[in-house]
């Protein structure tokens, strides 16, 4: 029997990509095909993702003729709530071996694994998850043992199927010694760390490839499976560049976008006062960011970078204008960090350059790094040098452990890699988007933002 796979993963919602894509599914795909993304099809940046609750998404691999996927983190990045109503609503199988709710019970539309026929021949499909470590417990979900969860789906569904294919959101660098340890896998869709292979690799008889990401390539494998054994017999990754973009693709893509800014466009509420934004300059939507991430937190500082946002907003708030001025899926994060690293995060952030770098890394949608901006604490500095810093009208200490209240991004380190040396993070299942949501039309809150909390000074202090 043959078996031609067409698959994607980490399309991230480049839309445009996908319809050219779509074009080269109907083009390749023949009465022997399955089609299978390997996760992070849908990135919650979109704003057609954002006003139909994530069906835009599944209405695109419906009309492309996707057969299953597996989910990636970005699936789970707007909540447990969200996932469920997407994969409660699919025609294809959202598939998932070690993914729960953070009570353990099972999430309403996910399978462990699903046994497809074609053509009589029965396909065993398995997928697995990114384990997100301490980021799990706030985005209400938990995780278990991937390696555990597929040997499971194998034993549980022995004498059932003649193929198995395991869709992996976990990266190839995992993929490549799970082959060697696995050896009732069959293929290995690879995904997450949006490696590109040009052709399929086989590692002890298992094939595995991967079509890198946001929908630049499609991944072809041409199978043979006689007497229980699974032959390669083609494979290769093609570019979409020069694909034309499917119609079907681009009026579902028009349609759901007209459908959801008119959802996301009603107002929430009037602004109290303009909130003007700026990527190095301190400025007020930065500070209230940083001001209500403090509050929220109940932290000793509040600590944020500019380039979370894209542009300020003027005269009223919708969730419309909070994507587009806010949309990195990044979430209200707690740590312990030491005065010296606080410090030297500052210090980096007088620097034009820093603040202008490319601020490209995890669920990071904005273009620059952006200047760091603090509540509770006052920063003294000479333009070059930070001279002194004062938490609770006291000095900053070297060695103090403080709790901060930030985002996940610079918790990792991204752009200021000194806030990495922290400890006992802990994270919300809130955006920062919703961080300016619940702040903006607080009175105390808009005064506040406006008081610069960078002082300028030709006074040199000293650190005691």
């Amino acid at each position: 029997m043959k078996l031609k796979i067409l698959h994607t993963n980490d399309v991230h919602s480049n839309f445009e990509n996908f319809a050219r894509v779509a074009t080269l599914i109907k083009q390749y795909k023949d009465e022997h095909t399955l089609i299978l993304d390997g996760g992070d099809f849908a990135d919650f940046k979109s704003i057609e993702l954002q006003g139909t609750r994530g069906l835009a998404a599944i209405e695109l691999l419906e009309a492309a003729g996707y057969d299953a996927l597996t989910i990636g983190n970005n699936e789970m990045f707007n909540g447990i709530d969200t996932l469920e109503h997407m994969a409660s609503n699919s025609s294809f199988p959202f598939i998932s071996n070690n993914l729960f709710k953070k009570d353990k019970t099972t999430i309403n539309g996910v399978f462990k694994s699903v046994i497809l026929s074609k053509n009589g021949l029965r396909i065993l499909i398995t997928g697995s998850s990114p384990n997100m470590g301490e980021f799990n417990d706030g985005i209400g979900i938990y995780m278990t043992e991937y390696k555990e969860a597929i040997v499971e789906e194998i034993k549980r569904n022995a004498g059932d199927y003649d193929i198995c294919i395991l869709l992996s959101h976990v990266g190839t660098f995992a993929d490549e010694p799970l082959a060697m340890e696995i050896p009732e896998i069959d293929v290995i869709i690879s995904a997450h760390d949006h490696k590109l292979f040009s052709e399929a690799k086989v590692i002890n008889n298992i094939i595995m490839n991967s079509a890198g990401n946001y929908g630049e390539h499609l991944g072809i494998l041409e199978l043979e499976i006689k007497d229980g054994e699974v032959k390669l017999l083609h494979s290769k990754t093609i570019s979409s560049k020069n694909a034309e973009k499917d119609d079907n693709i681009l009026a579902l893509l028009k349609s759901n976008k007209e459908k959801a800014i008119e959802v996301l466009s009603q107002p929430i509420y009037p602004l109290l006062q303009p909130l003007w934004h700026d990527v190095i300059e301190e400025n007020p939507l930065t500070n209230l960011i940083a001001d209500g991430l403090k509050d929220m937190l109940n932290c000793d500082i509040g600590l944020i970078n500019s380039g979370i946002c894209n542009a300020g907003v003027f005269n009223e708030l919708s969730k419309k204008k909070l994507i587009e001025i806010c949309p990195s899926p990044l979430n209200p994060t707690s740590f312990e960090i030491q005065g010296k690293y606080i410090k030297e995060a500052l210090e980096q952030s007088l620097d034009a350059q820093v603040c202008l770098a490319d601020g490209r890394g995890p669920g990071f949608r904005g273009r620059y790094v952006g200047r760091l901006h603090i509540a509770g604490a006052e920063i003294v500095h000479d333009g070059k040098f930070v001279r002194a810093i004062y938490v609770k009208e006291k000095l900053l200490d070297d060695e103090t452990w403080y709790t901060v209240a930030s985002s996940d991004y610079l918790q990792r380190g991204s752009g200021y890699e000194s806030l990495a040396n922290n400890r006992n993070e802990k994270y919300l299942a809130e955006e920062i988007k919703d961080v300016i949501r619940l702040y903006a039309n607080k009175s105390d809150f808009i005064e506040k933002a406006s008081i610069n909390r960078w002082k300028e000074t030709s006074k040199v202090e000293t650190f005691q």
